[in-house]
């Protein structure tokens, strides 16, 4: 039997399997250790060089076409079984499935809660990329090469210049960058990394940083909008306290501190007896970092806010241990 042979015959095989033992003798047939193809195959040896090459070419892809009608026939097969299955009448006496309706993570519950604060005091939400330069990450936040800050964050290096970022506020260079001319009311939202793992602190966890820049901008008007997201955040009673602390990017700086929401302030194990829980850290733009970015300062200032979500949810759910959050236990998360 010669190739044309086998080719006007395997098309009329196949297209009489009606069930798949039909395919699976048409495949033996025609591939099988018996078959006229493989026979052929076998006759190549005695052939010349030139003639091997021609014959060799052309039983290869007579059987590439029987594969590939055996693969096409095998499928239409399964949809028509398929499609029959589904046919066939339900029983509605069978008791319904239960579907299990899931929730949102109270992760990002609560960044959407403090993104939503924020959108009703005009900022707008930007995102920017998590693997970041270290100029946008360091660099342009005033934190140079050698500079001592830098001991502060234990940091994922992919490269001598690349880095996993280690706080949002690179976003917020790109954005100014980006758009040019202040004035600027911005936050971002996303992840961050740090080499740091215990009960409080997560190698990867999220961060959302609040900048606003424009003519005039005073440390009033920063602790005016820090102590109006606390008090949306936890009660109306909270009290806020600041102190001085010392962040490259910003100067002056300061740590600020609610009145403890568990004890109201008569000392508990939460807030380590003294009525106070730090929360977050803040301060006016450091007028180095606006100069990078051809901001004139004396011109316009700014202040930003570095809101860790996670610190928050730990504390509006009374959550004692943050890898909890991201061991997707169905029990824990279910409470959400």
């Amino acid at each position: 039997m010669q190739p044309d042979d086998i080719r006007s015959e395997f098309k009329n095989i196949i297209s009489q399997c009606k069930t798949f033992d039909d395919l699976e003798g048409a495949r033996v047939h025609l591939l099988g250790k018996k078959s006229a193809l493989l026979n052929l195959f076998r006759s190549i040896q005695w052939l010349q060089i030139d003639e091997k090459k021609k014959l060799g070419r052309e039983l290869n892809l007579l059987k590439n076409e029987i594969e590939f009608l055996l693969e096409s026939t095998r499928s239409k097969l399964d949809s028509e079984a398929r499609d029959k299955a589904l046919s066939e009448k339900i029983d509605v006496s069978l008791p319904g499935v239960k579907y299990e309706l899931g929730s949102i993570h109270p992760i990002s519950q609560t960044a959407f809660e403090i993104l939503d604060i924020l959108d009703t005091l005009g900022f707008e939400s930007v995102h920017g990329p998590e693997i970041e330069h270290d100029f946008y990450n360091f660099e342009s936040l005033n934190i140079s090469q050698n500079h001592p800050a830098r001991e502060m964050q234990d940091t994922f290096y992919i490269a001598p210049n690349i880095v996993l970022r280690t706080q949002t506020s690179p976003v917020q260079i790109r954005a100014m960058l980006a758009l040019k001319n202040p004035p600027f009311r911005i936050a971002c939202f996303g992840k961050v990394y740090r080499r740091d793992q215990d009960i409080t602190h997560s190698p990867m966890f999220h961060q959302i940083e609040v900048l606003h820049v424009n003519k005039n901008i005073s440390f009033s008007d920063l602790k005016g909008t820090v102590t109006l997201i606390m008090k949306r955040l936890f009660s109306n009673k909270v009290q806020i306290r600041l102190r001085s602390s010392f962040f490259p990017f910003t100067e002056p700086s300061a740590e600020v501190d609610i009145s403890c929401i568990f004890c109201n302030q008569s000392g508990c194990r939460l807030c380590g007896e003294t009525g106070w829980i730090e929360i977050l850290g803040c301060g006016l733009v450091h007028p180095k970092v606006l100069k990078r970015i051809n901001i004139n300062p004396e011109t316009y200032t700014g202040f930003a806010i570095g809101i860790g979500v996670e610190r928050i949810a730990m504390l509006r759910f009374q959550i004692p241990d943050i890898r909890l959050f991201f061991e997707n236990d169905l029990r824990f998360l279910s409470q959400f």
